[in-house]
């Protein structure tokens, strides 16, 4: 009876559906209004359970498309970070090859590897782009934004450079404003990068902000390199020269590329000699 009766309902009520509305008797209608509510409720839940799983699979797709997206993004911001350092350094070597064009003497271009800083020595370390290069002692390195130190000590294509603020460093200056002379003397100290300007006269102008420029006295450096500029004056009563203290034009933390010049001193001072002798 009961497999009859669970036959039997799908069947009256398929049986009510299909018939025309006038053929209906009492017993579809009284079918119809039953089985109406359930149909209804049936209906919804279906339609809510579709919905639920289109969401679910539509999230999914979203995950799997935001996943694709945010490593797009991050392989293309790395690219873009990488073209940048290339570009950013092909305008460095682009500017330093200017600055060799404007350089009379010989150069050969290093790269900065290192960088040491004792309570003896403040040195940076390069790599010679070319070996072989007749490079010695105490020969200038420079930048674009000016000196940088001289040349300590050679080991193969290593090359290990004593800079401008180490306290054996020294070159002859002229404030570029005012031709008046001094003496770059690195200061030494760890705690910043400062040097002195020795033996400025007391009765030379000079003032905060005035850019010191190399000499070219000593044949060390080329004339009309920048060197350092002047933070700080002091004029005493009844001395002979002035306190200056100068911070360097060259950043040492940000330096990479450098130029070393090929010009030995002593041959130099042998040749102003022998001018000298001759005049």
């Amino acid at each position: 009876m009961l497999v009859v009766l669970l036959l039997a309902v799908p069947f009256f009520f398929l049986r009510a559906t299909i018939r025309r509305p006038e053929d209906t008797n009492s017993v579809d209608r009284a079918i119809l209004k039953l089985t109406s509510p359930i149909q209804d409720l049936v209906a919804r839940l279906a339609h809510g359970v579709s919905g639920i799983v289109g969401d679910y699979v539509y999230l999914v797709d979203v995950r799997r498309d935001n996943d694709q997206l945010a490593y797009d993004n991050a392989r293309l911001r790395t690219r873009v970070r990488s073209l940048e350092a290339a570009q950013a350094e092909n305008t460095r070597l682009h500017k330093l090859l200017g600055l060799r064009d404007t350089l009379s003497d010989p150069t050969v271009s290093a790269m900065v590897v290192g960088k040491n800083t004792t309570p003896f020595f403040r040195v940076l370390q390069l790599t010679v782009d070319r070996p072989n290069s007749p490079i010695k002692e105490t020969m200038p390195v420079v930048t674009l934004d000016g000196a940088v130190g001289t040349v300590r000590r050679i080991a193969g294509d290593t090359v290990d450079v004593q800079l401008a603020v180490d306290s054996g460093f020294g070159v002859d200056v002229v404030v570029e404003r005012t031709q008046a002379r001094g003496f770059v003397r690195g200061t030494g100290d760890l705690s910043r990068y400062k040097v002195y300007v020795q033996y400025v006269e007391s009765s030379d102008e000079v003032a905060v902000g005035d850019l010191l420029v190399t000499s070219g006295a000593g044949c060390r450096f080329p004339k009309g390199l920048p060197v350092a500029r002047v933070d700080k004056v002091v004029r005493k009563e009844f001395a002979v020269y002035q306190e200056v203290e100068a911070t360097p034009t060259v950043d040492f933390s940000r330096v990479q590329e450098v130029l070393i010049l090929l010009r030995d001193p002593k041959d130099c001072s042998a040749t102003e000699s022998k001018q000298g002798k001759g005049k």
